[in-house]
């Protein structure tokens, strides 16, 4: 497990027994997201000092750094093969990149808002964006051509993610609700209210039947990604 802080560190931790196992140093702001590659061996942060870096998860050694934005970078993704890096900053923008070489391949523009959340499809052939303009904007993610842009919250879009399939995306926004909606077409199916705060995570079960969701509200629920239905509810008062 990995975890970035406002203190500038990233932590890794023993999952099995919540032992800490690295403390990662270098960011000079706080560090707003963590990914690791598919295969475990690397991990990327994105920093409020505008740097993504790029870390041996074994060792903690640093591979690379990147001045990848002008502004606070929210998010960062591998793609499912390991070989392209995306982030989402501060600065309205979304970048593509070899996680290989640091070298950029793409800069997506059209959000107007900062960039909270990005995500691979899991074909990696597209890539979904939240924004702080309460837009959700899918593009393709070998040309960086937009394919879908929609207003489908009424405030800040926080966290976006595919369903396994890729066939529907999960959006979570800062307007309490959570959407379902076809990847392909657009159309929203679902939607989900049941927190009192912002909704700022969202994820679905490896076999796409639930979606996990994270708020403000200081609660975590658990859906049937078919139905609406609530299957559970953790709270932390």
């Amino acid at each position: 497990l990995t975890t970035g802080s406002f203190d500038g560190t990233v932590k890794l931790w023993d999952a099995a027994t919540g032992q800490e196992t690295l403390t990662l140093r270098g960011h000079s702001g706080t560090v707003r997201s963590v990914a690791f590659s598919p295969d475990g061996k690397r991990l990327a942060t994105g920093s409020g000092d505008g740097t993504v870096r790029l870390w041996d998860a074994a060792s903690g050694q640093e591979v690379f750094t990147l001045k990848v934005h002008s502004s606070d970078v929210f998010s960062v993704t591998f793609s499912p093969d390991g070989k392209r890096l995306a982030t989402g900053s501060g600065d309205g923008t979304v970048k593509l990149w070899d996680a290989a070489t640091g070298q950029e391949t793409l800069t997506l523009r059209g959000h107007s808002g900062l960039v909270r959340s990005v995500a691979f499809s899991p074909d990696g052939k597209r890539l979904a964006t939240g924004s702080s303009d309460s837009t959700v904007r899918l593009w393709d993610a070998a040309t960086g051509r937009e394919t879908l842009s929609l207003k489908v919250h009424s405030s800040d879009v926080f966290s976006v993610a595919f369903s396994p399939d890729g066939k529907r995306l999960a959006t979570g926004s800062f307007d309490g609700t959570v959407k379902l909606w076809n990847a392909a077409t657009g159309q929203e199916t679902l939607t989900f209210r049941g927190h009192s705060g912002s909704v700022n995570s969202v994820a679905f079960s490896p076999d796409g039947k639930r979606l996990a969701t994270g708020s403000g509200d200081r609660t975590v629920e658990l859906w049937y990604a078919a139905t609406e239905q609530e299957v559970l509810s953790w709270s932390k008062r």
